[in-house]
Formats: C-alpha cells, sequence, structure tokens
C-alpha cells in the first residue's frame, strides 16, 4: 500500500493541504494567523483550525507558535502525498511518461560502488525488485549540460523503491532505482541515492555483468540511456 492509500485523506484536508503547499511555495513555510488562513482557504475559521489540527496528527504538517501567529510548513510526508496524487492526475489527464532520455559521459567513480553493491541489504532487495543478480560495482555517469530538467523528473517520479537498513557497523540510506537500456544494447538499473557524494549530475548504474568489459567503454565515453517509467499500476514502489 502506497502514501496516497495509507492516508485516506478525506477531500477537505486534500483541499487544505495542496492549498497550504501553493501558498509556501515561494517560502517553503507560512506565517498565519487562523483567520488569514481561512480567508484564503475560504472556510470557516473554526473549520480552518480543525483541518491544520487534524493535518498535524497525521504529520502532513508542522505547527509553531509565535504569540497569535504560528509557522506552518507542509512536511516531507505531504509532500510525498500530494506528489502522488500528482502523478495519479498526470495518468489519467496526459500521456504517461514512459520513458526518460540522459546523456552523459563515463568517470572513474570513488571506488565505493562495489562495497555498497555487495551489501546483502542492498543486493537482495535489487536482485528481488530488479530481477538481477547485480554486478558488485557501478558505472558512474556525469551527465552532459542541458539535462538537469530530465534529471529533475526522475526526482518526483514514483520509482522503484530501495529501503535503507542498519547493520552492526553502521546505517545505510534508502535510495530510488529503474530499469532502463544503455547505448540501446544492454538492460540495466539506475541507481539514485538518497544520500551521496556525488552531485545531482551524477548518476549510478548497476547491471548483471561488467559493463565496462561488456561494452568496451572507457573514461570520458559518452553514454546514453533510456530510463523506463514504471506506473502505479506496474510499478513496485513500496
Amino acid at each position: 500500500m502506497n502514501t496516497f492509500e495509507k492516508s485516506a485523506l478525506k477531500a477537505n484536508l486534500l483541499i487544505t493541504l495542496c492549498k497550504l503547499a501553493e501558498l509556501s511555495i515561494s517560502k517553503g513555510e507560512l506565517t498565519y494567523t487562523t483567520g488569514q488562513l481561512a480567508l484564503d482557504l475560504e472556510i470557516s475559521q473554526q473549520t480552518a483550525s480543525r483541518h491544520l489540527i487534524e493535518l498535524e496528527q497525521r504529520g502532513l504538517i508542522r505547527r509553531i507558535k509565535v504569540g497569535k501567529r504560528e509557522t506552518i510548513r507542509v512536511t516531507p510526508n505531504g509532500l510525498d502525498l500530494l506528489k502522488e496524487l500528482y502523478f495519479r492526475l498526470k495518468d489519467v489527464f496526459e500521456q504517461p511518461i514512459n520513458y526518460v532520455l540522459l546523456e552523459g559521459e563515463l568517470f572513474s567513480g570513488l571506488g565505493e560502488g562495489s562495497y555498497y553493491i555487495g551489501q546483502e541489504g542492498y543486493r537482495e532487495q535489487l536482485e528481488k525488485k530488479l530481477g538481477f543478480d547485480p554486478y558488485p560495482g557501478t558505472l558512474n555517469i556525469r551527465l552532459k549540460p542541458g539535462y538537469e530538467n530530465e534529471r529533475n523528473t526522475l526526482n518526483s517520479l514514483p520509482l522503484i523503491s530501495i529501503k535503507g537498513f542498519t547493520t552492526e557497523k553502521r546505517s545505510f540510506g534508502p535510495a530510488k532505482c529503474a530499469k532502463a537500456i544503455i547505448n540501446d544494447e544492454v538492460q540495466v538499473s539506475i541507481i539514485l541515492a538518497m544520500r551521496s557524494h556525488y552531485g545531482s549530475d551524477v548518476v549510478e548504474i548497476v547491471s548483471k555483468e561488467n559493463l565496462r568489459k561488456k561494452l568496451k567503454l572507457k573514461d570520458g565515453d559518452t553514454v546514453k540511456l533510456r530510463i523506463m517509467i514504471p506506473h502505479f499500476n506496474k510499478a513496485n514502489i513500496s
């Protein structure tokens, strides 16, 4: 069950959450009195107060009282819920995105790919959700200028989720991934780590085989990726 289904949010509360996100789009948080907020929402002050209380109890907003006013911020859980709603509606009203194209240059990474992919907590999830036992290492690609929008699109799409985990020595963060095709030849998967040493212009690729040998790649080579986008009725996003 995904975030949207778990929330079972009533329509009026969902509208209020949408409006709060819209009002805070420039600053990330609002400083309002309940009366002012009620005017913007076109509901009574009592109803506005009740909505805020329930949204806060559900962990969808955060409120901090400052005298007669308060700051309101939509939490990451609240934003995730709105994103899921957004993509559901896109599938209804628009032709769904089937793939995203990226292009970049291959470079040698920090040598940590084999360490992370070798962790059983990652390897088991990747094998189960992607359908192959990953080669212990990643292919590092620095995107060319002009692909910022496509990279941002990936961040907001409902990709396959890889959960974080903890061992006796340390914790490992979550990630997202999606099946892809590299250079129109080999099926691979793109990995988007939530915590990474690289900037947002870098993506990592995993495969069941050594891609450098398979495709005869070297640092500086141009690599093209076609990332397949799973939709709600297909993706294992939980």
